[in-house]
């Protein structure tokens, strides 16, 4: 059975030329979605929206400039006249110790992970804060929470200023605008060739075992889109992988 819950919603995915956003907006418009699908890549963007069938329209962007996240709200406000959730899904890793990383290592994690989801929100919040309800959801990544064996601090820091900028966003609206909604959704890793795009020498997340598929990441996205408040985990233990890691680096020194 298919299930229609996103029927009359106009759904913006960002990086939805493939891997997590391609899945969501197949999702979506399983689910009744109006989906506009924005990415680089013209020809893989134009694939996935031919698989969301009549009601997608896609936009070629690089969400990395501000003009170009404004021409996607233009262009899904031409097309269906509003927009009921803006997902900001686009996202680049790197691999790199710490003490290695140049600026221009991090101008591009701040570029690539912050600035395209600050461009994302501040397009698109005044829209619906005037219609008084919707959602905009971030997709983050659990090491924005917990270090992780690999030296993935930029792409770490990058996607934890990401995190706070949301949750500072939804503490803004709580008051005035409880019915719009800041989510921010944190996979672990993902069966999507992301870790081969990633600067600096990165293992194929394809061939992690624990890895989670992209539909499975993506339904978690969608769900948060339609109902989540706050931080989602897409792994069952998530939370209490965070809870942990806190606790580790929280313990009191050891009184002498």
């Amino acid at each position: 059975m298919t299930h229609r819950d996103f029927s009359d919603q106009v759904v913006v995915v960002t990086g939805a030329s493939g891997g997590v956003g391609a899945a969501a907006c197949e999702e979506l418009a399983r689910r009744g979605a109006s989906v506009v699908l924005a990415a680089r890549r013209a020809t893989q963007l134009d694939e996935v929206r031919a698989r969301c069938g009549d009601r997608a329209r896609a936009v070629v962007a690089d969400v990395t400039k501000r003009g170009d996240v404004q021409r996607i709200f233009d262009q899904a406000i031409a097309t269906f006249g509003r927009v009921d959730v803006w997902i900001n899904n686009v996202g680049r890793g790197q691999v790199r110790p710490v003490l290695e990383l140049t600026d221009e290592d991090v101008d591009t994690m701040m570029l690539d992970n912050l600035k395209s989801v600050l461009y994302g929100m501040q397009v698109v919040a005044p829209h619906l804060l005037a219609r008084g309800t919707g959602a905009i959801v971030n997709v983050s990544s659990i090491v924005a929470r917990v270090k992780v064996p690999r030296s993935v601090g930029s792409y770490a820091a990058a996607k934890a200023a990401m995190s706070r900028l949301s949750d500072e966003l939804r503490g803004e609206l709580a008051q005035s605008h409880p019915e719009v909604r800041v989510v921010v959704v944190y996979p672990g890793a993902i069966a999507t060739d992301f870790g081969n795009n990633a600067l600096g020498a990165s293992a194929d997340s394809r061939t992690n075992p624990s890895a989670q598929s992209a539909a499975q990441v993506a339904h978690v996205v969608c769900e948060a889109a339609l109902r989540g408040r706050g931080d989602v985990h897409t792994l069952p233990n998530g939370s209490a992988m965070v809870r942990d890691y806190l606790e580790t680096q929280l313990a009191p020194v050891a009184a002498r």
